[in-house]
């Protein structure tokens, strides 16, 4: 019986070889999906983004409407070549949503030794992520259930405070993402070690995603800290 259920085991987790290339496939998407996003955030510095002044609420309803209906199109054509195009298309959009961030911090003392260690702080939690995730070789029950609850404690968080507009629960909400997106990276990346992922594009968009909430989150904690919050 022991025998029987090893062997089943075996033949149900993908070879050591594929596991591999799915790692190295996501891992070269994601530095290719940097490139749209750079272009993204240039060219979202210089927008006015006025119909969020204008309405915030609605405009900011509207953005994470778009947001999660290009999510759904990358999931929907992860095993075409489609599913690539919608994934620089929305990287792209997520880096142009970076722009007004980025103008902001370029205008505090010291605003730009602000953004890199904001993202040498993303850097350096993704590899200790990663590391960590690569010792781990047993499946990650507990983590998975956090992450669900978590998510949608996070989602209505967001969307209460795109109404009650609290800095206090903004701060609340940036640091929750820290920790969310951190553990985010462990639990994806132990899921292609172990090969209970095996579609690089899937992976790519939740490491993409975990990395950009990191980033964001801990540049605008860093500006709170150093007097500058953006509310």
């Amino acid at each position: 019986m022991d025998n029987y259920q090893y062997n089943a085991y075996d033949m149900a987790v993908p070879s050591q070889e594929i596991r591999n290339q799915v790692l190295r496939s996501t891992y070269l998407l994601l530095a290719l999906s940097m490139i749209p996003t750079t272009i993204g955030a240039l060219v979202g510095m210089s927008m006015s983004f006025r119909f969020l002044a204008a309405s915030p609420i609605m405009g900011s309803l509207l953005l994470l409407g778009g947001m999660y209906f290009m999510m759904f199109m990358v999931e929907r054509n992860k095993n075409s070549f489609a599913g690539v195009v919608w994934l620089m298309a929305f990287t792209f959009v997520m880096g142009a949503l970076l722009g007004p961030l980025l103008t902001f911090a370029l205008r505090v003392p010291n605003g730009s030794s602000l953004i890199l260690l904001a993202a040498v702080l993303t850097a350096g939690v993704f590899f200790t992520m990663t590391a960590i995730a690569f010792t781990i070789k047993k499946e990650m029950n507990f983590l998975t259930n956090f992450l669900t609850v978590g998510a949608v404690v996070l989602f209505i968080a967001v969307i209460a405070n795109v109404f009650l507009r609290m800095p206090g629960l903004y701060l609340m909400i940036c640091g929750a993402f820290v920790i969310f997106s951190s553990l985010m990276i462990l639990w994806q990346v132990n899921q292609i070690v172990r090969g209970g992922e095996t579609n690089y594009i899937s992976a790519t968009l939740s490491i993409y995603i975990s990395l950009y909430n990191l980033f964001t989150s801990l540049l605008q904690i860093i500006l709170a800290f150093t007097g500058n919050d953006r509310r």
